[in-house]
């Protein structure tokens, strides 16, 4: 059976009433074609998106190809996991990625962090610093037009007025959506004030490891002026910015795939 067809398992994340089933879908390393020892991969997907996505599928066909472990999943809200979309924050949905991670990752792993992935794999790697040694370790960071603070700089501080009042007031603001079916999802109060928390771009940020960024030029939801300060808070050592001219946000044609798939072998 393909990974794609492969059905997921589900671990429960969080207690009491904000305890919810997360979709996994998580293979071994090995053969065929396996690169014994290298780095696992670790998907972390986007605000409002899935594991079933374009890149996601790619790059865990490209790990089952060669070997490569790889794991995938759905935050809370989001594709086959629990829980409402609304209800999720930065802390909730990292909560979830400290979970998977920690349960199906074992060995050196490049966390692969797509715009909103980018956040949580820094947030990751912070928090990983934190707990100390365990039995899954970072080898490197590939992040895709990564897009940490983007509930403060990215959406509140670009919304008009009236978007901000009506956040402010209804607690929630319905934004249309360029993606998927085009149906609005909801931006709420809590999301904003909660993301605050997690703020990185205002000091420096000490990963512990490789990084490689790839930002399209044309990326109309994070400008590459994002990129840039966030590389301005990177360690200079081993941090790598690759500018596609004519990339947009999504990153997932054939030849931006192929610049991932080359990011995460230049790590291991």
């Amino acid at each position: 059976m393909s990974q794609t067809e492969q059905e997921p398992v589900f671990i429960a994340v969080g207690e009491g009433e904000s305890r919810r089933r997360i979709a996994v879908r998580a293979r071994k390393g090995g053969a065929p074609g396996s690169a014994s020892g290298a780095p696992g991969l670790f998907w972390l997907g986007g605000f409002n998106s899935n594991m079933k996505g374009t890149k996601a599928v790619a790059l865990d066909a490209w790990a089952a190809e060669h070997g490569r472990a790889s794991v995938r999943f759905d935050y809370s809200g989001h594709g086959e996991s629990e829980g409402q979309f609304a209800d999720g924050t930065i802390g909730r949905w990292l909560e979830e990625s400290v979970a998977v991670f920690s349960q199906f990752c074992s060995g050196p792993q490049v966390v692969i962090g797509s715009s909103m992935g980018g956040w949580m794999a820094l947030l990751l790697a912070r928090e990983l610093a934190r707990r100390g040694k365990g039995t899954a370790s970072l080898a490197g960071l590939v992040l895709i037009a990564p897009a940490p603070d983007f509930t403060e700089e990215l959406m509140w501080k670009g919304f008009p007025p009236e978007v901000r009042q009506e956040i402010e007031t209804k607690g929630v603001w319905l934004r249309p959506s360029e993606y998927g079916d085009g149906t609005p999802y909801p931006i709420t109060r809590n999301l904003i004030e909660e993301g605050r928390n997690h703020l990185l771009l205002g000091s420096q940020i000490d990963v512990g490891c490789p990084v490689r960024i790839l930002q399209g030029a044309q990326d109309p939801d994070v400008p590459w002026k994002h990129a840039f300060a966030l590389v301005h808070r990177l360690p200079a050592e081993d941090v790598v910015l690759t500018m596609i001219q004519d990339g947009d946000h999504r990153l997932s044609r054939p030849q931006d795939i192929a610049r991932i798939i080359a990011a995460v072998k230049e790590i291991g």
